[in-house]
Formats: structure tokens, sequence, C-alpha cells
């Protein structure tokens, strides 16, 4: 039995990566300080012999016991209310964290996958984002403690791989939605759908012509999970190649939701991206992989998940406040 360290694991997409790897037979080791996860992403696992759980912060040393195959370093705030909330705990996850997951991949023998994110691309001047682009970032505007978490992670993780031969696979993950987001996470899935389910008007950022790519979750762990399994080491984009703007997404979710709510216009965040969309020419002649989940299905799924939670969870969640970081 294969034995898989999952980083992050009561966190949205580390949740389901767990519930992946136990289906695919493996004893899984779910690893979570809860700084921004829930174990109630996990508790359906806590029954099952072949998994576990630490309550571990990885920006300190890190052990396991026994073997180890994989290890999938899924940990850090990843939405802009937490990362400007902790932004401290948001570099060290990435570096200190980083470090010390690589140094336990080394002692273990394991193959080691990092989390990267689009956001490495900062606001792009190339459209759509490739592999091979180096992106746009200010290192020290609010989003810099993200994105230049990430990209540290990328070079320390191919150092790695390149002075200790260390087996390593890195995945770009584009903007993922589904079942188990936090509705309070700022990011625009979930702040757009509790807002309807409350009620309110929704607030776009701008006009509402920035664009963003959406790809539903199962379709994102496949993807993640080919590229653990490849032989490819390059840093892979895997996400949906669809794009929408910020307000025909606006107007798609209040037609989803059935309400009668308008559309209220705020100032655009300092540094937030103006275009989103992954070229998967990569995943797609390496990996055979390209999403199948169309966004009307899976926005369906995601809102039937949403209309599940009580009224306190909707009464819970936080609106984003980009006042002090307004573009310039």
């Amino acid at each position: 039995m294969k034995r898989v360290l999952i980083t992050g694991a009561a966190g949205f997409l580390g949740s389901h990566l767990c519930d992946r790897f136990i289906k695919e037979g493996c004893h899984v080791i779910g690893m979570d300080n809860l700084i921004t996860g829930d174990l109630k992403n996990i508790e359906h696992l806590f029954k099952l012999e072949n998994f576990e759980y630490y309550h571990h912060d990885v920006t300190k040393f890190v052990h396991v016991p026994g073997k180890l195959d994989y290890i999938l370093h899924f940990a850090s705030p990843a939405s802009p209310i937490d990362y400007l909330k902790i932004p401290i705990q948001t570099l060290k996850v990435g570096a200190l964290g980083t470090h010390n997951l690589l140094g336990l991949a080394k002692e273990k023998g394991a193959r080691f996958m990092i989390a990267s994110t689009s956001e490495i691309y900062g606001d792009p001047l190339v459209h759509p984002q490739t592999e091979e682009y180096y992106g746009n970032v200010n290192t020290i505007g609010p989003r810099g403690v993200y994105d230049e978490a990430k990209r540290f992670q990328e070079s320390i993780t191919m150092a790695y791989h390149t002075f200790h031969g260390l087996d390593t696979r890195i995945v770009r993950i584009f903007n993922t939605y589904g079942p188990r987001m936090r509705l309070n996470d700022g990011r625009v899935i979930p702040a757009f759908m509790g807002q309807a389910l409350r009620g309110e008007d929704l607030t776009v950022f701008g006009d509402g012509s920035q664009t963003r790519s959406f790809c539903y979750v199962d379709d994102e762990v496949e993807g993640i999970y080919r590229l653990l399994m490849s032989d490819y080491t390059g840093p892979v984009n895997i996400g949906n190649p669809h794009e929408i703007t910020i307000k025909d997404f606006a107007e798609e979710i209040i037609k989803l939701t059935g309400t009668d709510q308008k559309i209220i216009y705020k100032d655009l965040p300092k540094d937030d991206p103006m275009v989103r969309q992954p070229d998967i020419s990569k995943a797609k002649s390496i990996l055979g992989w390209e999403p199948k989940v169309s966004r009307a299905d899976g926005m369906k799924r995601t809102y039937d998940y949403f209309k599940t939670l009580s009224q306190e969870d909707l009464k819970k969640t936080e609106h984003r406040d980009f006042s002090k970081q307004i573009r310039k």
C-alpha cells in the first residue's frame, strides 16, 4: 500500500485529494494546522484504517514515522481575505514549510509535489498564460506575499530536483471551485453565492471586464493525480481554459440562484489580475488531460452544496474589504 502525506488536508482542495488517494487504495496521512482548514472537510475519513490525521504546522520541523511514497504540499492560505490577514504565515508556509517538506521527501526517498498557482503570473502581459511565461508580479504589493511565496516554492523545489536529484512535480493551479469551499473565503464563487443566498446584491470589483477561468474540483484533482503519476518534472498548468468576464459570471450566478439581486460595482483592488486563462497544451499532450465538467453543471453542484449550509454559516460570511489596496 502506497503511503501519501498531504499537507493542507483539511482545506478545500486538500480534502478532495485525500478522498482521491483513499479511493486509489493508498494510506493517507493528512496534515493541517487548521489556520484556514476545517476538520469537517475530512471527518468522514476518520473512521477509515488507511487514514490518519496530524495536527501540525509545517513551518516547524516535520516528522512522519515509516515510509512515504508521495508528499503533496498543499498547505497555504489561498484567498485574498486569508493572505491579507495573515501575510507572514503565508510567506512562512511557502518558504519554511516547503523547505521542511523537501527535506522530509529527501530523507524518505518520496516523490514530492508542490501546489503552485496561476498567481505566479501576476497581472499577466501574456494571454493565455503558458508555463514559459515568467509573470508580472509586484513583489511588495499586497498580493506579493502569496505570489512570491509560490514563486519561491517553485524555485526551491526545482533546486532540490537539480541539486539533490529529488523526484519532484510542480502543478500550477488555476481558479478551482466546488463543494467544501469556505463561504467566507473572499474568492469570486463563494462570495457571489453567499451574497445570493443572503439576498444581497452581488459585488463586482472594477467594471467587471476582468476575466477568470473556473475549473471544477473533480477535474482539477484528476489533473493533479495524472501529473503526480507522470514522469514530467516541469511546471504544468491545470485549469479550465473557458474564460468569462466577472460581470457575465455574476449574471450567471443570478440566473442560477433564481434571485433578483442587482450587481453593484466597487473599486478594483490593487494588482488584481485583469485576465486569467490557462494554456493547457502541456496537460493535454503530456497527461492526456483536459477538463470534462461544464461550468453549468459544476456551478449547479456547488450551489446545491452551499444551499445545505446553515443560516449561521451564511451569517459568518466575511465581506472583502480592499479599501486599503485599491488600484492606483
